[in-house]
C-alpha cells in the first residue's frame, strides 16, 4: 500500500453538519498582512476535490477507510501529475491541485472520478468525490497557493453534488473551444463573501466524435518535409470582434478544403493547423511539427461591407517569404478571393495545376453571401455544439437560415446533420433527408459523402457505406479526418488491415488527430484478434474514452486478464452509468454478426451489465 500524501493545514477548514469538509465558508476573503512585501503571483487553473461522507465512513470502518484514503490520495497525485498538474495541499479527505492548463484541470478531475469508479472493491462503501474548478490569479507562498481564487474554487466544490464536477464561468470560457466534454449550464450562484454571483457549469460527460474539436497540442518535431505540402494557419483578426473571428476561421477552413482537392498537394488538416497555431510558432517551427514545406498565414478585417485580407506564404526551411499580397473586396466577392488564392498557392507549391476534371470537381458555391455568412455562424456554434446543447441548437438554427437563404446550398444541409446529430431527440430520418439533399445538390462534397457513408453503415447497408467512404477520400485525398473516420467503416465491414493503412496515412498528414480518430487503430487491431497490440495502442491514447476502455476490457478478457478488464469496465460505467453490453455493441456496426456477439460476450465476462 502506498503511503498517504503529506497533509497540510488549510485555512479555516471546517466540518458541516453532514460530516463533509469545507474551506473558508465563514471567513473574510484572504489578504496579505499589512505592510508585507509584494508576493509572487501567477495564473493557475485550480481543482478542489473531496470525498462525500468521509467522516461517517471513518466512524463505521476507521482502519479500512484510512487505508483506502491513502490509495485514493496516491491515485489523485498520479492523475494530476500525468496532466502536468501539482497537488499543492491535502488534508483529510480533500486535495487541492493547480494546472497550467484549464483543459487539463477538467480532464484530471474527470479521470480521477472514472479511476475511482474502477478501483472500487465489491462489498465496500464507495468513495464518491465532488470537484470545484476555477481559474484565477493566485498568491504563491512557498509550495502553497492562497487567495480569493482558491477560496472560490473550494466554495464551488462545496456546491457540487456527489460524483459531479462543477467549473466556474471563468474557467469554462478557457475550455469551451478546446474541451473534450459536454457541459450543463447551471446558472448563476451567489457565494458568501464573493461580491458578484458566479456562473457555474457541470461536466455531463465526454463529447462525441466531432471533426471541429481541437486536438492535443504537443508538438512532435520531424526533420522530414513532405513534397508539395502546405499548412494553412488560422487567419488572425484585429481585436476581439466575434464577427471577424468567425469569418477568419471560416475562410481558413474554405482554403484548407479547397486546397485538399488538388491531388498533388499535401495539405495539413484543420485540427493540425489550429493546434500548432495555439502556440504561435514561426513557419520553421510549423514545418518541423507538421512536416510541410510551406505555411500560409493571413489576417482578416471586415470594414462595413468590404473585407481586407493580408496573405503571406513562407517556406519552412529558413522561414523566407515566397509571396505576399493584400486584397480588398466587397463581402459578396469573398469566394472569388478564395478561388484565386487557392489557385496561386497550388501553382506555387506544386508547380502545376490539376487537370480540368479536378477543377470541375470543385464544391458548388452558394448563390448569395447571406447563405455563406449564416453557414460560417453555424459552424462557429457547431464547434461548441458538443460542449453545450444550446450551442448545437444555435448551430442548427443558423444552418437552417443558410438553407432558407439558398435552398441549393449543399454544404449547409450536410453541416446541419452534423450539428443536429448530438442533440437529444435527433431524428435520423430527417438527417438522412438532409444528407441525401446535400448529395443531390453537390455529389462532389467530400464531407457529405463521408456522412452518408456513416448513415449507410448504421443502417446495415455495408456496400453503400464503403462506396460513399471511398468517394469521400477520392474527393479530398489529403483530409486526414475523413481518412480516419472512413477507416472505421473498413474495420466494420471486415477489412481491418485496410483500416490500419488508412490510419497510417491520416496520422502522417495530421499528428494532431482527435482521440476518437486515433482510437480506431486499437479497434482495428482488436477486430484482427491482435489483442495485446490493441491494448497497448488504446493505452497510449492522450485520454481514455468510454469506447477505448470497453475495447481494452474485451481484449483483456480475451487474454485471460479479467481483473484488469473489470477495472476498465468500472471506469467506463463511472463515466456513463447507463452503459450496458447490448447498447454498446448495437453502436458497433459489424457486418459479421458474430463479431458483435463475441464483443458482447467478452464485455459481459468483464462485468458490464447485459
Amino acid at each position: 500500500m502506498r503511503p498517504a500524501l503529506q497533509c497540510a493545514t488549510l485555512p479555516d477548514r471546517r466540518v458541516r453538519d453532514d460530516g463533509t469538509a469545507c474551506w473558508g465558508d465563514d471567513t473574510d476573503d484572504w489578504s496579505p498582512p499589512e505592510g508585507a512585501s509584494p508576493m509572487k503571483r501567477r495564473m493557475a487553473a485550480l481543482m478542489v476535490g473531496d470525498i462525500v461522507g468521509y467522516s461517517g465512513m471513518m466512524e463505521r470502518a476507521e482502519e479500512q477507510t484510512a487505508e483506502r484514503l491513502a490509495s485514493c490520495q496516491a491515485l489523485i497525485s498520479e492523475k494530476v501529475d500525468l496532466l502536468d498538474g501539482r497537488v499543492f495541499k491535502t488534508t483529510g479527505d480533500g486535495a487541492l491541485a493547480e494546472f497550467p492548463s484549464a483543459v487539463n484541470a477538467v480532464r484530471s478531475a474527470f479521470e480521477i472520478r472514472s479511476a475511482l469508479a474502477g478501483a472500487q472493491e465489491p462489498d465496500t462503501e464507495p468513495f464518491r468525490m465532488r470537484f470545484g474548478l476555477h481559474i484565477a490569479d493566485v498568491v504563491v507562498q512557498g509550495d502553497d497557493l492562497v487567495g480569493d481564487g482558491v477560496n472560490l474554487a473550494a466554495r464551488i466544490q462545496a456546491a457540487a453534488e456527489p460524483d459531479s464536477i462543477y467549473v466556474s464561468g471563468a474557467l469554462f470560457d478557457h475550455v469551451r473551444r478546446n474541451s473534450a466534454f459536454i457541459f450543463d449550464d447551471m446558472g448563476e450562484r451567489a457565494f458568501k463573501n464573493i461580491t458578484e454571483s458566479v456562473h457555474l457549469y457541470r461536466v455531463r460527460g465526454e463529447i462525441g466524435a466531432h471533426r471541429l474539436q481541437s486536438a492535443p497540442t504537443q508538438l512532435v518535431i520531424t526533420t522530414e518535409r513532405r513534397p508539395a505540402s502546405v499548412a494553412v494557419l488560422p487567419f488572425r483578426v484585429s481585436g476581439d470582434d466575434e464577427n471577424q473571428r468567425y469569418l477568419a476561421e471560416g475562410l481558413t477552413e474554405e482554403l484548407i478544403v479547397e486546397l485538399g482537392r488538388f491531388r498533388r498537394l499535401s495539405v495539413s488538416s484543420r485540427s493540425a493547423s489550429f493546434a500548432v497555431a495555439d502556440s504561435h510558432p514561426d513557419p520553421v517551427r510549423v514545418g518541423e511539427a507538421l512536416g510541410v514545406r510551406y505555411v500560409l498565414e493571413g489576417q482578416v478585417r471586415k470594414i462595413g461591407e468590404r473585407v481586407s485580407i493580408s496573405l503571406t506564404l513562407s517556406e519552412t526551411d529558413q522561414g523566407t517569404v515566397v509571396w505576399s499580397d493584400k486584397i480588398q473586396r466587397p463581402f459578396e466577392e469573398i469566394l472569388a478571393l478564395v478561388d484565386g488564392t487557392v489557385a496561386r498557392i497550388a501553382a506555387t507549391v506544386s508547380g502545376r495545376m490539376e487537370d480540368a476534371a479536378m477543377v470541375a470537381a470543385r464544391r458548388k458555391p452558394p448563390e448569395n453571401m447571406t447563405a455563406f455568412d449564416c453557414l460560417l455562424r453555424g459552424l462557429d456554434h457547431h464547434r461548441l455544439g458538443g460542449v453545450t446543447d444550446d450551442n448545437a441548437r444555435q448551430a442548427v438554427g443558423w444552418l437552417s437560415k443558410a438553407i432558407e437563404a439558398d435552398p441549393h446550398y449543399a454544404a449547409a444541409y450536410a453541416w446541419r446533420v452534423c450539428a443536429a446529430s448530438g442533440l437529444p431527440g435527433f431524428d435520423p430520418e430527417q438527417g438522412r433527408r438532409d444528407i441525401c439533399r446535400a448529395l443531390e445538390l453537390d455529389p462532389c462534397d467530400a464531407e457529405a459523402n463521408r456522412i452518408m457513408g456513416a448513415f449507410e453503415l448504421m443502417g446495415g447497408n455495408f456496400d453503400e457505406a464503403l462506396a460513399h467512404s471511398r468517394r469521400a477520400m477520392e474527393l479530398n485525398p489529403t483530409d486526414a479526418y475523413i481518412k480516419a473516420r472512413c477507416a472505421a467503416v473498413f474495420t466494420f465491414v471486415g477489412e481491418a488491415e485496410r483500416s490500419l493503412s488508412l490510419l497510417d496515412e491520416a496520422e502522417m498528414l495530421d499528428p494532431f488527430l482527435p482521440v476518437w480518430c486515433v482510437e480506431e487503430r486499437g479497434v482495428a487491431l482488436y477486430a484482427l484478434g491482435r489483442y495485446a497490440e490493441a491494448i497497448e495502442s488504446l493505452r497510449k491514447l492522450t485520454f481514455q474514452t468510454t469506447r477505448s476502455r470497453l475495447y481494452r476490457a474485451a481484449a483483456l478478457v480475451a487474454l485471460d486478464r479479467s481483473d484488469e478488464a473489470g477495472r476498465m469496465v468500472r471506469e467506463a460505467v463511472g463515466s456513463e452509468a447507463a452503459l450496458t453490453a447490448s447498447n454498446f455493441t448495437s453502436r458497433e456496426c459489424y457486418r459479421d454478426p458474430e463479431k458483435a456477439r463475441e464483443l458482447g460476450r467478452l464485455l459481459r465476462e468483464a462485468g458490464l451489465p447485459p
